[in-house]
């Protein structure tokens, strides 16, 4: 059996700007390449200046959130002959998403509080260009042939379904006697929405896992159902004493999401048929669900959320004079709650008016202005941007446990099960990588775990 070399090419052992260096068999792969979503510029890249020499075999695109796709034209740029491969899903929110950054970089660059654009949509369009989708389920060589399961390869690759949003995959990496798994963002268990993962469990030698929520434990006797009930009943208080609620959410993912929850919960009528409101980057995303409802691997297939849920669009032009109505949803982006975005705009109307709810329903980085908000002191004053007044806390807050990540106990079973020669952590925070490691090692001695510096190959 040959050896290996992985490079993590994220800044930090963090959530970041996700890139990581697989070379096997004389083959040299980028899995992923995003941007990180707190720093401005170059700060935001991976380290692609460990590439800058080096010919690339191909790009693997595990799925289209920022954190994994957000430098992707600034690598493509420097490296013109790689093509990117990932699942046709993929390909189309992917496209969307790299010019909404576009405008993004530009609006920050005019207002004065960005740096020069790190590409153009000239950019975005050469690199999207050079995206090659590939079904789930299938085996090829990088060179773009299928291949049956007992043809010989130098390396092989093959896409599963990862679970985690429309079109994120896993990849199987199968060269010189090794199966290597990079799982990416990862999640095992049904969403109101997207089917739970199945991957390949059998001769693994290295797995490469995600650790989001590593250091985050599930409730004692938590059930997806469960929370769904509890998050309309809390709606359901909200209306009764004359409010409205606002859902912070990301716009790819978590309000495609949201939208089937509502519907679900319609249909069971534990919600009225209420206006919601959602942000024009999450009605282009979902109309992409929709196009794509009976051609991918989801819950409701065919469930049109555009008109089924029928949400009203609201642009960043209209958000400033929106008056406040009761009685409706209000899922705006971003999950974060970053300065300038919709849901940071409208906050101020709903922070100090008790009637009002503010329901988190995913991650929020704890010096965001979600985070900060999720921890604040009901009755204290709260500031959650530079330009934004400060207001007294009076209406409710909460958060529910939607996430779009699998958690700890789900991946830690699949590894147990799973009993690979190496794991390699990636993509969480340094206490979330050493629960995993703590936890894990007892159970599989025989397995050797690695948490891999910036920047520095790990040769196995």
């Amino acid at each position: 059996m040959s050896s290996f070399r992985f490079t993590n090419l994220t800044r930090q052992i963090e959530i970041g700007a996700n890139c990581y260096l697989l070379e096997i068999a004389g083959r040299r792969i980028v899995l992923d390449c995003g941007a990180h979503p707190k720093a401005e510029g170059r700060e935001s890249l991976p380290l692609l200046e460990h590439l800058s020499n080096t010919e690339l075999d191909a790009v693997i695109l595990t799925h289209a959130h920022q954190d994994h796709l957000g430098s992707l034209p600034v690598l493509m740029k420097a490296h013109p002959k790689v093509n990117a491969f990932m699942t046709e899903p993929t390909r189309q929110l992917a496209d969307a998403m790299l010019h909404n950054s576009v405008n993004v970089m530009m609006k920050r660059q005019e207002s004065g509080e960005g740096q020069t654009p790190l590409f153009t949509h000239k950019d975005a369009t050469a690199c999207t260009r050079r995206f090659q989708p590939l079904p789930t389920g299938k085996r090829f060589s990088l060179n773009g042939d299928r291949l049956g399961h007992d043809e010989a390869t130098d390396v092989s690759l093959q896409l599963e379904d990862a679970g985690h949003i429309l079109g994120s995959s896993a990849v199987l990496f199968e060269a010189e006697g090794r199966r290597i798994l990079y799982t990416g963002d990862v999640n095992f268990l049904d969403q109101t929405l997207m089917q739970g993962a199945r991957l390949p469990d059998k001769n693994i030698d290295t797995v490469i896992v995600e650790c989001t929520r590593g250091a985050t434990p599930q409730p004692e006797g938590f059930t997806r159902e469960q929370e769904e009930l509890r998050f309309a009943e809390a709606i359901r208080e909200v209306f009764a004493r004359g409010g409205s609620v606002l859902v912070p959410v990301f716009a790819l993912g978590k309000s495609q999401e949201l939208l089937a929850m509502i519907h679900k919960l319609r249909q069971k009528q534990l919600l009225p048929h209420c206006p919601v409101y959602i942000g024009g980057l999450s009605t282009k995303l979902t109309e992409i669900h929709d196009r794509l409802a009976n051609a991918s691997s989801r819950q409701h297939v065919g469930l049109d959320l555009l008109e089924t849920v029928a949400p009203f669009t609201i642009s960043g032009r209209e958000i400033n004079n929106l008056p406040i109505r009761p009685g409706r949803i209000y899922a705006l982006s971003s999950g974060m709650m970053t300065e300038n975005t919709l849901s940071n705009v409208i906050v101020s109307q709903f922070l100090p008016n008790p009637a009002h709810g503010i329901f988190f329903v995913g991650y929020a980085d704890p010096e965001s202005p979600a985070g900060r908000l999720r921890s604040a002191t009901h009755g204290e004053p709260i500031q959650l941007g530079a330009s934004a007044p400060s207001e007294v806390l009076r209406c409710k807050v909460d958060t529910f446990g939607f996430s779009a990540h699998s958690d700890r106990d789900s991946i830690a079973a699949y590894l147990e099960h799973t009993a690979p020669r190496h794991i390699i952590f990636v993509h969480g925070e340094p206490q979330a990588q050493e629960w995993f490691r703590e936890t894990l090692q007892p159970r599989l001695p025989e397995t050797q775990m690695h948490t891999v510096a910036p920047g520095v190959p790990l040769e196995l």
